[in-house]
C-alpha cells in the first residue's frame, strides 16, 4: 500500500511511503498536476519500500520533467531483488 503525504512551504514536498505500483501512478500524476505552475516540486522517496516497473518509468519521466527527487536515481531491481547496478556481481564476490 502507497501512502502519500503532501507538505507546501515554498516547495511542494510529495512523500510517498511504502509500496508503489502502476495502480497508484494515476492518482499522483493528478497530485502533481493540481499544483500551480512554477512551483518546485520535491519527491520524497526515502520511505518508499519496493517499486515495481511501471512505477520506475514513472519515476524517471518526473525526473526528466524536473521533478526533484530525495532519492537520487532510482534503479530497478532484478527477479533476485539486486540493484541492476553491479551490486549482484559484487554480492557474489563477497565484497
Amino acid at each position: 500500500m502507497l501512502k502519500i503525504t503532501r507538505a507546501a512551504n515554498g516547495e511542494v514536498v510529495i512523500k510517498l511511503s511504502g509500496r508503489m505500483g502502476a495502480e497508484n501512478i494515476s492518482e499522483l500524476e493528478t497530485l502533481i498536476s493540481a499544483e500551480a505552475s512554477g512551483r518546485r516540486i520535491v519527491l520524497d522517496l526515502k520511505d518508499l519500500t519496493l517499486v515495481d516497473q511501471d512505477a520506475v518509468s514513472f519515476l524517471r519521466r518526473c525526473e526528466a520533467d524536473s521533478l526533484h527527487s530525495t532519492s537520487g536515481i532510482v534503479q530497478p531491481t532484478s527477479a533476485s531483488g539486486s540493484r541492476e547496478n553491479g551490486d549482484e556481481q559484487r554480492n557474489q564476490n563477497g565484497d
